[in-house]
């Protein structure tokens, strides 16, 4: 277990900041990620108050009493509470007249029995003004630090090692529920924490689906294998996607492979920060369309990673905002043709402010096995 240290103080420094702007004089944050982008703190039970002066409150329950002492850094005061966190939380600002009076909430991340149940349990706080907010914490989540950027290359790490060890073990008859067996264990094998989602494993015409979940289908001579995985080290996960084929491949294996290989090739090198999101999803996009199967890639180019495996900046057709210097983003371009199979290759890749640099090293040329 690890703590923020000062660059959790850095980031309650510029949330608080983001608070001035925003009109509030506080925020609740109740997201875990968010919570632990602040605070440091990695339990499944806490809700953070951030004033827009002064030290943080952290309420977590009795199970963390010891991990709180050693994760939460500077700049957050903790409580541990015997009952409800949320009781806590509001007999706190009853009591605390001269306190917040103007605090925001996450309306992404709140449920609406949560967010009624608070807004009732206030009504007798008549000076409280509950406002929502989205993307508060969240925007500062896109850009990585310097610590944050090595998590992540460890994490990148991990799953190219696993990967490197389950690739041999895999062969005709073998199930998808196998090979994503043996893919878990490497990856716990080679130290990550856990799974940032569920391994995707898929063969033959099922490789065609772009979120399959690996069954019991056993996998036969001239199967393509889409393989979508990642790691998690320190908190901080990876995303790396490879499609391989059982035995020697066809002319069209190699045909729609290339293509995608190129593509990704093509956007890794030319995405850069400062670029719209919509744009950096065109280079992709428009170099498969370029050789006749636009219609077959239907989702987004990719989507920024870190703390969670899916989290801002988004690439996709329809992402206006501009890509961050010090983001981390995935690039995973690919083609799907229904009752034939399909092809997805993904690198993770930072965006410095000179351009970008693609973390992932495994080999992307077609691989038989």
């Amino acid at each position: 277990m690890t703590t923020v240290g000062t660059a959790g103080a850095d980031r309650l420094a510029r949330l608080q900041g983001a608070l001035a702007g925003a009109d509030l004089e506080a925020l609740l944050v109740t997201a875990l990620p968010n919570i632990r982008y602040l605070s440091g703190f990695s339990g499944s039970n806490a809700l953070l108050l951030v004033p827009a002066a002064g030290d943080a409150t952290l309420w977590t329950d009795f199970r963390y009493a010891t991990q709180v002492k050693t994760e939460v850094g500077a700049g957050v005061r903790t409580l541990v509470e015997p009952n409800s966190l949320w009781g806590a939380l509001l007999g706190t600002l009853r009591e605390s007249g001269a306190g917040a009076r103007r605090i925001g909430f996450e309306t992404e991340h709140l449920s609406h029995r949560e967010a009624h149940r608070f807004l009732d349990e206030a009504r007798d706080a008549a000076a409280l003004t509950w406002r929502p907010t989205t993307h508060l914490v969240e925007a500062l989540r896109e850009v990585k630090d310097a610590d944050e950027l090595a998590r992540i290359r460890t994490a990148v790490a991990i799953a190219e090692a696993a990967l490197e060890r389950t690739l041999p073990t895999i062969g005709v008859g073998q199930t998808e529920l196998e090979v994503a067996g043996r893919l878990e264990f490497e990856l716990r094998r080679a130290g990550s924490e856990g799974f940032p989602f569920e391994c995707i494993v898929a063969a033959g015409e099922r490789s065609a689906l772009p979120h399959a979940r690996p069954t019991a289908r056993p996998i036969a001579a001239g199967d393509f294998l889409l393989i979508d995985f990642g790691a998690v080290h320190a908190g901080y996960c990876s995303d790396l996607t490879r499609t391989v084929v059982l035995g020697p491949p066809s002319d069209r294996h190699r045909e729609i492979h290339d293509l995608v290989r190129e593509a990704l090739g093509s956007a890794s090198a030319g995405v850069r920060a400062g670029m719209r999101g919509r744009d950096a999803d065109a280079i992709a996009r428009d170099y498969i369309a370029r050789g006749g199967y636009g219609e077959a890639f239907g989702h987004s180019l990719g989507h920024g990673i870190g703390l969670e495996v899916h989290e801002a900046p988004r690439l996709s057709s329809t992402a206006d905002a501009p890509l961050p210097a010090g983001a981390v983003v995935t690039i995973e371009p690919g083609i799907y043709l229904e009752g034939w199979g399909g092809v997805r290759i993904e690198d993770d890749v930072v965006l410095h402010p000179d351009g970008p640099e693609v973390l992932s090293r495994f080999p992307r040329e077609l691989v038989s096995l």
